[in-house]
């Protein structure tokens, strides 16, 4: 890997948000294409992070500040990639479902996303089903909920049903998340799958569309 490229991988692992945006900057201006920026600097870099998450070598805090320089960094590289038109690997509509305001486990999976290539649209907390089905209307191939209490989990169900019964050209998948889910649950409201965590929201979102 370019020197570069290793540098900006160890900023986005060890959360240097200002690292990362001065390693883009000189990678960008040493002609160096956008799309190989992220596909060989930034998704690595974040599935190191998951794979440390995962194997207990870090926790939320340093997740959350690794995502957050990775976000930094998709800031200043995206128009460049929509100049270079790279290909997104789908576009995830996420939200936390209605009644429910917690949103760091969803903005987590929301940035594990987009640093894995999707494209993302955020539709924020407190989301009504009709909200969800506009955005599948207008494209969006996988549903993400979040729920962070087991009185509003019930609520994803009503999302559920709701794209059942939309007119849509395709029916999206839909994967659910939250602490108080469980996979037993997920399969009893006719979601496609469960994530128990942010990096693995990416693995199960690449296998629904594979």
């Amino acid at each position: 890997m370019n020197a570069t490229l290793e540098q900006l991988f160890a900023g986005i692992v060890n959360g240097e948000s200002e690292m990362v945006e001065q390693k883009i900057n000189e990678a960008l201006t040493s002609g160096i294409d956008p799309a190989l920026i992220l596909n060989e600097g930034m998704i690595p870099a974040m599935a190191e992070v998951g794979k440390q998450f995962e194997e207990g070598e870090c926790y939320v805090p340093e997740m959350l500040v690794a995502a957050h320089a990775m976000q930094s960094g998709m800031g200043l590289l995206k128009p460049h990639l929509q100049k270079g038109n790279v290909e997104s690997k789908g576009k995830v509509a996420i939200g936390t479902v209605k009644g429910d305001l917690h949103d760091i486990g969803k903005n987590l999976v929301a940035i594990m996303l987009e640093g894995a290539g999707f494209e993302i649209q955020d539709l924020g907390t407190d989301v009504p089903p009709e909200k969800f089905v506009e955005a599948a209307h207008s494209g969006a191939n996988v549903i993400a909920m979040s729920a962070l209490l087991s009185t509003t989990m019930i609520k994803m169900k009503d999302v559920v049903e709701a794209l059942a019964r939309a007119d849509l050209p395709s029916k999206p998948v839909v994967i659910v998340g939250g602490a108080p889910l469980t996979e037993t649950f997920a399969k009893s409201i006719g979601a496609d799958g469960f994530a128990p965590d942010a990096s693995r929201a990416v693995s199960v979102v690449k296998a629904l569309l594979s």
